[in-house]
């Protein structure tokens, strides 16, 4: 018998034995509202996309349209746009801004002249990363806030052009906590340090969420999409009661399949609940095959249509994203219309 055993090479194999449904085509059409294609933002390594093929791709699994995430703007935005010539009725894109500049005194005429651009450009909307907040610093060394005052040109002119803004806050609640023995993403923060916000004097989770809070606010004018299931998916009463509070809030629930699965009773009523105002996302990334595409939307659909009882939560992602399996929620067929489709395309569309 071997005694010891290390634990990124541990991988049990469960006995139960549920029924399994293969969902390879959804229930009505699918507006994925959260997608990467190429590269996030500037500086980062490209990767190549056949951007025909991947549209195919998609097409196949039953998605009608999608909202491509980028941190680009200028000549960089220029040739993103053009790589995707011809697919623009399909591939809806959000660009960004530099916030760096927020303290020079041209900002806000910088922000207006580049928000104006983009509505001329075909651009819906605005992607904003959790940088703001946990990683970008201003001239006196302090971490930028995501309710900064000096960011508020960028909501006023969101809102004066009609440009949805997501804004991506915060990540799981474990990327905030100190990494040890404890901590439930411990393998996947051991692998990647950089997604630890833990220590150096950031924000703790939630100061930020009190900051997530504070812009919703502050600008009601502005819609906001806040991904990621409203960046607390550990605490659905919470994200609830910010719903509740908050008009202007919409989320999605790219890549927090695996944190919605292991609460399936509370997941299902949450977003049976707040039908009217929750996306449907996944966090793909342009340039997956056909077949890891075919199975990362039916991972996807069987997740939210079916009442099948503990499977992986994505077949591609391994243990790295929390040592669990989870359960489909079996939504009713009234809310995936809107969850899958009818909510985004009223927000694209407004």
């Amino acid at each position: 018998m071997q005694n010891e055993l290390l634990l990124r090479d541990y991988d049990p194999v469960s006995m139960q034995q549920t029924p399994t449904t293969e969902v390879l085509t959804p229930k009505s059409p699918v507006f994925d509202a959260h997608i990467h294609i190429g590269k996030l933002q500037m500086g980062d390594d490209d990767y190549p996309v056949d951007v025909g093929a991947m549209v195919n791709y998609l097409k196949q699994s039953g998605v009608v349209g999608v909202v491509n995430l980028k941190m680009f703007w200028g000549k960089p935005l220029e040739e993103h746009l053009e790589s995707l010539k011809g697919y623009e009725d399909y591939i809806h894109t959000f660009a960004s801004a530099d916030v760096t500049r927020l303290e020079e005194p041209d900002f806000a005429a910088y922000i207006d002249d580049l928000f104006k651009q983009f509505k001329s450009m075909g651009i819906r909307g605005l992607k904003f990363w959790k940088n703001i907040g946990c990683t970008l610093k201003d001239s006196e060394n302090a971490y930028i806030r995501p309710d900064d005052s000096r960011l508020r040109p960028v909501w006023d002119a969101a809102a004066k052009y009609g440009l949805l803004v997501l804004y991506h806050i915060a990540d799981p609640v474990s990327f905030f906590t100190p990494v040890d023995k404890h901590n439930e993403f411990y393998e996947s923060l051991c692998e990647h340090p950089d997604w630890s916000f833990y220590g150096d004097n950031r924000y703790s989770f939630e100061e930020l969420m009190i900051q997530q809070d504070a812009l919703l606010s502050q600008n009601p004018d502005t819609t906001f999409v806040i991904p990621h299931t409203g960046s607390y998916t550990e605490n659905l009463a919470w994200v609830g009661a910010q719903l509740d509070k908050h008009p202007n809030m919409y989320i999605d629930t790219a890549a927090r399949n695996n944190l919605l699965g292991r609460q399936p009773y509370t997941a299902r009523d949450f977003i049976i609940r707040y039908q009217d105002r929750i996306l449907f996302g996944t966090d793909y990334f342009g340039g997956a095959d056909k077949v890891e595409t075919e199975e990362f939307y039916a991972d996807h659909y069987r997740f939210f249509e079916t009442y099948d009882e503990y499977f992986p939560a994505y077949r591609s992602w391994g243990t790295g994203q929390g040592r669990w399996n989870v359960y489909g929620l079996g939504l009713p067929d009234e809310v995936l219309k809107k969850f899958y489709y009818e909510n985004a395309m009223k927000l694209i569309n407004k």
